[in-house]
């Protein structure tokens, strides 16, 4: 059985990119609704999930909290939701409160954080960093580039629903 916590948020977004859009997984675009399966977001595509990690079901979904892109805007970094590849841009939960194993309700979907994200070069793709400014934004990211999550419960999640942490 699952108990709700104090520790809740909302999908403040919803991102995905699909594999017609072409090119990396980034920056990716918004949605008012989505399916998730223990594959990911439908309609959603990420080349490197895909190609590199041969669809990991631990990459599923990845989550950053918006309270990171307004502390990464305040350090001079014009990041928008949606152009770091995240799937949900939430909001009430910092970065330093989501952990590995935790589990949260969103809507009807359950999911379990499974990974830190670690930045990676792509994010030179975003027109704001470029080769120049990769390595600075790279190490601006470590510690808080986002975490991955498996689908332990697919189902429909909409804008504004609530996050909630789950515990036994």
């Amino acid at each position: 059985m699952f108990l709700c916590v104090n520790m809740d948020g909302i999908v403040y977004q919803i991102n995905v990119k699909s594999e017609a859009s072409g090119g990396r997984g980034l920056p990716k675009k918004s949605v008012d609704i989505v399916v998730l399966t223990r594959q990911g977001l439908v309609g959603d595509f990420n080349r490197y999930r895909h190609e590199e990690c041969h669809d990991d079901p631990d990459k599923a979904v990845l989550i950053f909290p918006l309270e990171t892109i307004v502390q990464l805007n305040s350090e001079g970094w014009p990041v928008q939701l949606g152009d770091i590849g995240e799937n949900f841009t939430t909001q009430g939960i910092p970065y330093e409160y989501f952990a590995i194993d935790q589990r949260y309700k969103v809507g009807e979907v359950i999911i379990q954080i499974s990974k830190v994200c670690d930045p990676c070069s792509n994010l030179r793709h975003l027109p704001y960093v470029g080769q120049e400014n990769k390595a600075r934004f790279v190490k601006a990211l470590v510690g808080r580039r986002g975490w991955y999550a498996r689908v332990l419960k697919g189902g429909e999640v909409k804008v504004k629903e609530s996050i909630q942490q789950l515990t036994d």
